[in-house]
Formats: C-alpha cells, structure tokens, sequence
C-alpha cells in the first residue's frame, strides 16, 4: 500500500484571504517554498505574504541573539537546525540567564501548515508565536522597546527591513511577520519514505515496510491520530505517559475537566531527531515511546478512547521505530538555507 495524500500539484501556494495590497505588505520578490508534489497548498496569510527578502531578515532574526535580554539564547538556540529545529536531547529548554522552562521544545518541520502552535493549542498563527517567547520571562525576558533599540543600533538591520518592507522602519508587526516567514519555508518532505513512496522501491529497509504496515493498520493503530502528509491529525489527545501530569495541558485554554493531560499531537516527520519525546521530554528514545503505546499508557484517569494495550511483539516494536527513523529527511537539516547566516554575534 502506498500513500496518495493530495492531488495537489507541486509548488502551488494558497493565500489566504487574499486581496489586501499595500506597499509594506508586498514590498520584495516573490518568492516560494518548494513543495512536494503530493503535500497541500500552504496558507499564507494575506497580510504577510511570502518573499525571498523577507525570508532573509526572517532568517537573520531566527538567529539573532539580541532578542535574549542577557545575549544568551535566539530562536535557534532552541530550534536547532540539526535535530529538525527541536532542543536537541533535552527535556526542557533553558533561556535567559539558563533558567528552565517547563515544556519540550517542539521542532518546526512543516510549521507553515500548523493551525495551532504551542503543546496546548494557544496560539494560532506563526506571527502571534514569534512574540511569545520574546517577552517570555523564563525564555527571552526583554522589553520589546529594548529589542527594538537593539534592533535599531545594528547596521545591517536598516537595509534589510527596506527590501522586506519597503522602508528601514524597525517594529514589531515587521519582526514577528518576518520570522514567520523564514518558518514557513521550513519545509520537509523528502525522507526515505518520501523516497519510496513515489516509487522508488529501494528505499525502506524490510523492517522499515512492515512497521509502515503496522503504523497504518489496526495492530499498530498509530494512524489514527498520526495521519496525512504531515502524521498529525491537528488534533489534541491525552496517550497517559503518566498517572497524573503537574501540566494539565489543554485545560489551561478551555477549563474543561475533559481537556486535563491533552496535549497537540506532533509530525512525525524527522521525529527520529527530536529526542527527547512528549511534551515534557520524559521519554529518551523512540523505542520507550511505542511501549507505552504498546501498554496502553500508564492509566491516566483522562485518557484518549484509542489508548489499550496492542499486544506487539519486540520484532514490531523494532519494526515501528525503523519506519519511523525512515521519515528523516536528511537534505532539510542539511539545506544551507536554513542554517544561521553566520555574521551574528
């Protein structure tokens, strides 16, 4: 069995709402992410469409340490290139003056398709996100007034701004749009998988193919909630790696008794590089995973219907993680466009 996901066909852009059309919003040269053949359309918000300028100041914020109070952390101290823009190997984060947070960085893979961010759903555009941890007392702890002076003070910053935006004006509508931009081209979809999913028929190891049998059958039952292009069904559910979670997740959001311990289901894809796993890292490898999968969780009052235990074998188990290993895209992590530009202090 093979994946048809979409019949869309390749490099096509959605713009959402599209018609809005001012000089700052379309200053620069159209420009676009590559797209799979077999992945969607990208929505892209009509105030804040897509441009190679843009992406280059995007990138350069994304990277930029001024946005710490104390110099110490950027964007991609935490979202690092190399384990798929996840923290790699750590629980929680650490961000200004080393304090911890208390959740686990989540990679960016595909982040222009997400219509949620944030474990429980809180924000719900990239633009919105990119402000939240700049004024985040744990992450960046920096009065947007002082990072704007920062911003300001650096030379190379005015020229940019212009051919993003049209003039060398330095806000905060133009910093968060213009880091948003840079993470909508954060685009993967050519893993093995990928690979041998268009045919090429070499590309997956034996076990690999009958974890992939496993994942999308109801021994496995993983594609239920790990589903599309992008394995997720955008949806929030409690898998009960735990009795009992200090974070209540959703619940924050709605207060609903039903929410307690739900938490935003995660791509898969490049999930082989995102170790540690779920939304406070308590797992070390992938393997841990799918035996708790494999239990049926650790009896948490609140846990999802599709939790039970699935009666796998060591062998399917193996079989599940290899298929998993082989959505890693190698050439996304390696896509120098995608890496710090280096001139940064």
């Amino acid at each position: 069995m093979k994946l048809s996901f979409f019949l869309l066909p390749a490099g096509i852009l959605l713009l959402a709402g599209c018609g809005v059309d001012t000089e700052d919003q379309n200053a620069g040269t159209e420009h676009k992410p590559e797209i799979p053949r077999d992945f969607p359309a990208m929505a892209v918000p009509s105030d804040n469409p897509l441009s190679g300028e843009k992406f280059t100041l995007g990138r350069r914020l994304f990277y930029d340490k001024k946005f710490a109070a104390d110099y110490s952390v950027s964007c991609g101290s935490c979202h690092q290139q190399e384990a798929a823009f996840s923290d790699k190997g750590n629980p929680v984060s650490s961000g200004f003056h080393g304090l911890k947070g208390t959740r686990n960085a989540p990679g960016l893979t595909n982040a222009g398709y997400l219509p949620f961010l944030l474990w429980e759903g809180g924000v719900e555009s990239l633009e919105k996100q990119a402000l939240a941890p700049i004024v985040n007392p744990v992450e960046f702890n920096i009065h947007t007034d002082t990072l704007l002076k920062r911003l300001m003070a650096d030379p190379a910053y005015p020229p940019l701004f212009s051919a993003a935006w049209g003039s060398p004006e330095i806000n905060m509508e133009r910093v968060t749009k213009s880091i948003a931009t840079f993470q909508r081209y954060l685009v993967s979809g050519n893993s093995e998988f990928d690979k041998w999913n268009r045919g090429e028929t070499n590309r997956m190891s034996e076990s690999a193919k009958r974890g992939f049998d496993l994942f999308f059958g109801e021994t496995g039952d993983c594609f239920h909630c790990h589903t599309g292009f992008n394995f997720t069904d955008q949806g929030f559910h409690n898998n009960s790696n735990a009795g009992s979670y200090a974070d209540p997740g959703r619940y924050l959001l709605t207060s609903r008794d039903s929410d307690i311990g739900k938490f935003k289901t995660p791509t898969l894809r490049n999930v082989a590089l995102s170790a540690p796993y779920m939304h406070n890292g308590s797992y070390s490898t992938l393997e841990e995973v799918v035996r708790n999968y494999n239990a049926g969780g650790k009896g948490h009052p609140n846990a999802d219907i599709l939790m039970r235990p699935l009666g796998l074998s060591d062998q399917d188990i193996l079989d599940l993680v290899a298929f998993l290993e082989s959505l890693t895209d190698t050439a996304f992590i390696q896509n120098p466009d995608f890496s710090d530009p280096g001139t940064l202090k």
